[in-house]
């Protein structure tokens, strides 16, 4: 059984390496395996996790899943979380990036709200402590929804059905109807979105035959090829800041040189194209990759990795070994229910479809 120093140091010795990582043909002792694995990785706990200070209760739950779905939080009407984190396919959108008001595109790719929660912070350069603070980003955000937070309580407070949601979901508050509580609401709700059950998280608590030899052998290789330095944890990722290109930078047609990445948030000098890591939880659903959303394929997304962050040039089966193990991070999708939300009234804002002048 290796420790987690142990790993340290072989990623440490992989990227002063060049040469092909050979795949070990000797079949997989699943204790060894396991014990490893134990080491670097947690299940999606079966509880449900619940935000610092943020209690979760059914009705705030509810409230949050209409937000979530609300397309009039956005001035044109046309545009809710959902619509870039779309619970139907993974989380995400599919698109390499996302587009928003008056089909303005934005500059990253849409990462996946399933399993957010786990993240150390949210958005690829983390400038989001939380999912509430997060909340609030896109919907103020001229190209994605392009509200004001004054918008978006005339809309709540237009529709009794939202002021009556509200006075439950918030009980005791003179005024329930804030901001605030729209990004609470919201975070509650995200905060059910995991995905338990991967066929890896069975094999972690003990099941041997959930997965076959090869996505074994990924599995070793992912863990001593020095992958699983960035991506560890409960989220397989999510936990920690990286520069893109440890070793050898891609091109710019991967890494656009204009997104420094966590510079812009620190503006300190070493976090230029530093991100933080995504979870590689359902990463097979949730192409295309890279903040830039430039590659489409896994297997490519893989190779790029190994030359990119550990200076390895990955013999083809061993990227298939570690593409089949990626897709037993594939956990149970959330099953949630489209809500019924409430029509507009006589009070209800107009959309709006103007876009902003360019400053």
């Amino acid at each position: 059984m290796k420790s987690k120093l142990a790993y340290a140091v072989s990623a440490v010795a992989l990227l002063l390496a060049t040469p092909a990582l050979a795949q070990d043909a000797t079949p997989i002792n699943d204790e060894e395996l396991r014990a490893d694995a134990q080491l670097l990785f947690e299940p999606i706990p079966t509880v449900q996790p619940a935000p610092e200070g943020n209690p979760i209760t059914r009705e705030k739950v509810e409230l949050g899943k209409m937000l979530f779905f609300e397309p009039r939080l956005s001035s044109s009407h046309l545009f809710s979380c959902n619509t870039c984190h779309n619970l139907g396919i993974g989380g995400v959108d599919g698109l390499e990036v996302s587009v928003g008001h008056g089909w303005q595109t934005g500059p990253r790719n849409a990462p996946t709200v399933f399993n957010a929660f786990f993240n150390i912070a949210q958005f690829w350069d983390g400038r989001a402590a939380d999912l509430a603070e997060q909340a609030k980003g896109p919907i103020q955000a001229a190209v994605e929804m392009n509200a004001t937070p004054d918008r978006v309580l005339s809309v709540l407070n237009s529709l009794p059905q939202y002021q009556q949601r509200f006075a439950l979901a918030f009980p005791g508050e003179a005024d329930p109807v804030t901001f605030d509580n729209v990004a609470k609401a919201i975070e509650v709700f995200e905060a059910t979105l995991i995905t338990p059950g991967a066929r890896f998280d069975q094999y972690l608590e003990g099941n041997n035959a959930v997965l076959n030899e090869t996505e074994k052998q990924g599995l070793r290789l992912f863990m001593d090829s020095g992958c699983a330095s960035c991506h560890n944890g409960v989220n397989v990722g999510g936990g920690e800041y990286y520069a893109f290109g440890v070793v050898e930078q891609p091109g710019a047609d991967i890494l656009p040189r204009d997104d420094k990445g966590r510079f812009a948030v620190t503006e300190t000098a070493t976090d230029e194209y530093v991100f933080r890591a995504p979870s590689l939880r359902n990463v097979a659903l949730t192409a295309p990759y890279f903040h830039s959303g430039k590659v489409w394929d896994l297997t490519q997304a893989v190779g790029v990795m190994a030359t990119a962050q550990l200076g390895a040039e990955l013999e083809g089966t061993e990227v298939e070994a570690i593409v089949a193990f990626l897709h037993t991070l594939t956990g149970e999708q959330p099953d949630v229910t489209y809500p019924i939300l409430p029509p507009n009234s006589s009070t209800t804002p107009r959309p709006e479809l103007i876009v902003p002048a360019a400053n």
